[in-house]
């Protein structure tokens, strides 16, 4: 044990060495192992320990939480989009081509800072996503990709807060919190239930807004491996290799909804592509959705109550067609 506590130690001290002193101190920030906890619990709690304890009883009915919950997102994203911004990106005080981190008090450089720290926590909001799935019971929405996306984010994140609280990197938060608001928006609406089914046509056009943001993020952070900038090549490649995985993954999702040519049936009628279609959250074409294992990308998270007009009339078709 004591063999252990020499490595920690040593570990404590190279991340101290290399820190950034400002935020060495702030809570959570002192040791990587408190976020590691964290979220290596979630991950059990998600995958384990919350489908044992739901499985003899029934699922949550959570709509007006998720509403709450979702606007409460919204909110949060939109005031980090604004002191993510209003410290540097929409100020014009930051450059789109290389920006290095500030080490300095100014009042603007730690107002980015703290941005960055509360960006960091917001990582940890998200992790309702799943915890509301597994109280809904809708366990087949929890998937590893899932589970590795949220688990993963706040300790990534923390590097950059203990590291680089400021600067180049900073323009994903920017991007990311701005695709929140959008995203979380749709969640709420789904939420609200049947009646605004309609007018959430956008569904389509949210995922590929998602895929730009991880464009942009990529061509953004990969440019400085052939320029002179002031900013750590580690965290260049972090960033734009983190950008290149979700990107491939929610195309290959984009592909598989709505790209594939509709295929023929034994009994002559066609699929609708309803194994991607979700309604707030449930996938309305089951026997599809369990046999594809794909789900539309743009409702990789959402949440809310079923269509149950829409299951019924489902139901109806596939008894019309036996």
């Amino acid at each position: 044990m004591s063999i252990v506590m020499q490595y920690v130690d040593r570990l404590h001290e190279i991340l101290d060495k290399n820190a950034d002193q400002r935020t060495t101190n702030w809570f959570m920030m002192s040791s990587p192992f408190p976020t590691l906890f964290i979220c290596l619990s979630y991950v059990y709690v998600v995958k384990v320990l919350g489908p044992k304890l739901m499985e003899n009883r029934k699922p949550f009915q959570l709509k007006n939480t998720l509403i709450v919950y979702n606007l409460f997102q919204v909110m949060f994203s939109a005031w980090l989009f604004y002191e993510i911004g209003m410290s540097g990106w929409l100020t014009g005080d930051y450059s789109l081509r290389c920006q290095p981190v500030d080490y300095s008090d100014r009042p603007q450089v730690l107002r980015m800072v703290h941005a960055c720290w509360w960006y960091y926590f917001s990582k940890f909001t998200e992790f309702m996503d799943t915890i509301f799935f597994v109280l809904r019971k809708k366990n087949d929405h929890v998937s590893t990709l899932h589970v590795i996306h949220h688990g993963c984010m706040p300790m990534s994140v923390w590097f950059g807060v203990k590291f680089t609280p400021g600067g180049h990197s900073t323009f994903f938060g920017l991007l990311n919190t701005f695709v929140h608001i959008v995203m979380y928006t749709y969640y709420m609406l789904a939420a609200m239930g049947p009646r605004l089914q309609p007018y959430l046509w956008w569904k389509k056009y949210l995922t590929v807004f998602q895929m730009i943001q991880f464009v942009a993020v990529m061509i953004h952070a990969f440019q400085l491996l052939f320029i002179d900038c002031n900013y750590p090549k580690a965290f260049v490649w972090w960033i734009g290799l983190h950008a290149t995985m979700f990107f491939f993954l929610f195309n290959e999702f984009y592909q598989q909804c709505y790209q594939q040519k509709r295929k023929p049936v034994a009994n002559g009628v066609k699929k609708d592509h309803q194994e991607c279609h979700q309604s707030n959250g449930v996938t309305t074409n089951r026997a599809n959705s369990n046999s594809s294992g794909r789900r539309d990308a743009a409702d990789y998270y959402v949440k809310g109550d079923s269509l149950a007009a829409s299951e019924l009339n489902l139901r109806k078709s596939y008894t019309s067609t036996e």
